[in-house]
């Protein structure tokens, strides 16, 4: 293959990837409809998206993302560690 027609490919390639993107936030923005803040935060990060891209959406700091992110964690692991207390 030429360079002209590698680059023709790539470009095509980048566009589909754009729409992707576009898609996936589209769907997990529906999905995240009518949850808290920290839920949808917690629902993004596990569909992939990275605090960047969660900030984005819901109109706040990467920063504020990755504090909630941090105390959901925490919270997650703290409840975890009662349920194995209580068997």
């Amino acid at each position: 293959m030429d360079s002209e027609h590698l680059e023709t490919i790539a470009a095509r390639l980048g566009d589909v990837l754009k729409k992707l993107d576009a898609l996936i936030r589209l769907s997990v923005m529906q999905l995240g409809e009518g949850k808290s803040q920290s839920d949808q935060i917690w629902f993004f990060a596990v569909a992939g998206l990275a605090p960047r891209e969660i900030a984005e959406i819901l109109g706040t700091s990467p920063n504020a993302v990755r504090v909630a992110l941090s105390k959901l964690r925490k919270s997650r692991r703290r409840r975890r560690g009662q349920k194995g207390e209580d068997k």
